[in-house]
């Protein structure tokens, strides 16, 4: 299968999941080798759940089906540019490449817009628009200290 197969895979995903009802004109396809690992559909009303987006799902079915944490050597193909929280798991799940239909504008365009979270994440907390405030870092710190020490961690 070629690049173009797969994305129209996740197009076809994400509009399907409009006309069935079940969630917002997001879809998602990983791939490994050319072999399609996990795919995931914006599910957040039929879930409620705000982190059910396509690209999440898709990645914890990917990781799943290779059980593994790690997607490194897999290929992301995404209806619309990822939101900030795709990206960043995208990211996390050392995905080596992003292929994607719409762009962020299309969807702020019809009601999916991130620009008040990208302009937030680059303000010093103290200037966010959610109040964010430090407490108990002496505490805190002791699970930290624990995992320099561990014997069991797995290092991500």
């Amino acid at each position: 299968m070629c690049d173009n197969t797969f994305m129209r895979m996740a197009i076809t995903l994400a509009t399907n999941n409009v006309t069935s009802g079940n969630g917002g004109p997001f879809g998602a396809v990983i791939t490994r080798e050319g072999v399609v690992i996990g795919e995931g559909t914006n599910q957040v009303t039929s879930f409620g759940d705000p982190t059910a987006h396509a690209e999440i799902l898709a990645i914890r079915a990917a990781c799943k089906n290779i059980g593994s944490h790690i997607l490194d050597g897999c290929i992301i193909y995404t209806s619309c540019e990822p939101c900030p929280m795709c990206l960043s798991a995208i990211y996390w799940a050392r995905i080596k490449f992003i292929y994607f239909g719409n762009r962020k504008s299309d969807a702020a365009a019809i009601g999916f817009d991130d620009a008040h979270i990208y302009q937030q994440i680059a303000l010093p907390e103290g200037q966010r628009s959610i109040p964010t405030n430090q407490m108990l870092s002496e505490e805190a710190i002791i699970s930290f200290q624990k995992w320099t020490q561990s014997e069991f961690k797995i290092e991500y």
